[in-house]
C-alpha cells in the first residue's frame, strides 16, 4: 500500500489576499512577490480606503528570542557536508527585512510603496519605517495612520502621495524614549510603547492604539495629543517562542481592536491572542464588560486571535495568527 501524499504534494498555499462576501464566498484573490515591489515576508494589518484601494503593512518576521534553537542541524547559513567531503552550495542571503507599506487597487494592481524594505533610519525618520504591523485610513483627511512597531510610534502619511505628515510616540511625545524593559504589572506604565500593533479611528475622530505586550490601549486626537489610556487584562504575560513552526510573539492582551457598528460605537472589541478570547469594553470608559470565546480549535474557540473587525450589520469577524489559520464570523445575539 502506498503512503498517502504529504501536504507538499497534495496541497497548495492560499493566495496572499482573499476577498470574500459576507456569506463567506470567495470573490477574488491576488498578491505575492513581483519585480515591481517587495512583497512582505509576513503581512500585517490591511485597510481599504475611500477609493477602494487596499493598503498592506509589511510586518516582517519576528526575531528569534536570544538563545533559541532554530530547528535541527547546522546553524543558519551553514552548509551541511555532502558526500565525498564536499560542502553543499552556500545558503542564499536572507531576504531584505520588511520596513514598508504597500498600496494596491482593489483588484491587485500595484500603486505605491511607503518606506524602503531593509532601510530603517530610526524612530524620527520621515521616510523610513521598521516592521509596521497596523494601518488604518482616515477619509476625513485622506491620510493613512501606520502602527510603526519597530520604531514604537504612530506615523501619518498622505494617502495619495505617500508624503510624511507627522508622528508621535506613547503619551503623545514627539521624541522617542528609551525602549521599555519586559512587562511587569507591578511597575508603573511604561513611558514608551513596547510593541504598537494596531491603530484605529473612531467615528468621533479619536485614535485608538494597541500597545500589545503592555496590555494597554492609548487614545489620542488625530494630531497626536494624548487623551487617555486603559490597561486591559493587567496580569496577562506571554512571550516570544520559537520552534519548528517558526517564531511567534504571544505576549500581551491587546493585539487588535474594532468598534461596534452602532451610531455612537458604544463598545470596543479587543483581540486578546495570549488569553485566546475577544474582550468587550465600554468605549467611553474602556472598562471590560464581557468576552467571547475560549481556547481551542472548535468553532467559536481561538488559538491565536490577532485581528478583529465589525461590519455595518454588527457582525464580528476574527482572524487567527500563525497556527490558527482561519477567519470566523459571529452574529449579534446568536
Amino acid at each position: 500500500m502506498n503512503n498517502p501524499p504529504t501536504s507538499s504534494v497534495c496541497c497548495m498555499a492560499a493566495p496572499f489576499i482573499l476577498e470574500f462576501d459576507a456569506a463567506g464566498r470567495l470573490l477574488a484573490s491576488w498578491g505575492g512577490p513581483s519585480v515591481g515591489y517587495q512583497w512582505p515576508q509576513a503581512t500585517g494589518g490591511l485597510a481599504v480606503d475611500a477609493k477602494g484601494n487596499v493598503w498592506i503593512a509589511a510586518a516582517g518576521l519576528e526575531p528569534a528570542p536570544p538563545g533559541a534553537a532554530r530547528g535541527r542541524g547546522a546553524a543558519p547559513g551553514a552548509a551541511p557536508a555532502g558526500e565525498g567531503g564536499r560542502g553543499a552550495a552556500p545558503a542564499p542571503p536572507p531576504p531584505v527585512p520588511d520596513a514598508h507599506v504597500l498600496k494596491f487597487t482593489r483588484d491587485g494592481r500595484y500603486l505605491m510603496t511607503i518606506g524602503t524594505p531593509g532601510k530603517m533610519d530610526g524612530p524620527d525618520s520621515q521616510t523610513t519605517l521598521n516592521r509596521p504591523s497596523g494601518i488604518t485610513y482616515d477619509p476625513a483627511a485622506n491620510e493613512v495612520f501606520v502602527a510603526d512597531t519597530g520604531n514604537r510610534r504612530i506615523v501619518v502619511f498622505d494617502a495619495d502621495t505617500g508624503a510624511y505628515k507627522r508622528h508621535w510616540f506613547a503619551y503623545g511625545e514627539k521624541a522617542a524614549g528609551a525602549a521599555p524593559g519586559p512587562y511587569n504589572p507591578a511597575d508603573p506604565p511604561a513611558k514608551s510603547f513596547r510593541d504598537v500593533t494596531c491603530v484605529k479611528i473612531g467615528k468621533d475622530g479619536l485614535v485608538y492604539v494597541c500597545d500589545k505586550s503592555s496590555n494597554r490601549i492609548q487614545v489620542f486626537g488625530k494630531g497626536g495629543n494624548f487623551i487617555k489610556e486603559a490597561v486591559v487584562s493587567k496580569n496577562t504575560f506571554g512571550g516570544v517562542i520559537a520552534g519548528s513552526f517558526g517564531v511567534l510573539n504571544t505576549a500581551g492582551a491587546v493585539w487588535d481592536l474594532a468598534f461596534s457598528s452602532d451610531p455612537v460605537q458604544q463598545y470596543v472589541f479587543v483581540a486578546n491572542g495570549q488569553d485566546k478570547k475577544v474582550l468587550i469594553l465600554q468605549r467611553e470608559t474602556l472598562a471590560p464588560i464581557g468576552s467571547i470565546g475560549t481556547g481551542g480549535r472548535l468553532p467559536g474557540q481561538f488559538l491565536a486571535v490577532d485581528s478583529v473587525a465589525v461590519d455595518s450589520q454588527g457582525n464580528l469577524y476574527t482572524g487567527e495568527h500563525h497556527h490558527g489559520k482561519r477567519v470566523q464570523k459571529f452574529v449579534p445575539g446568536k
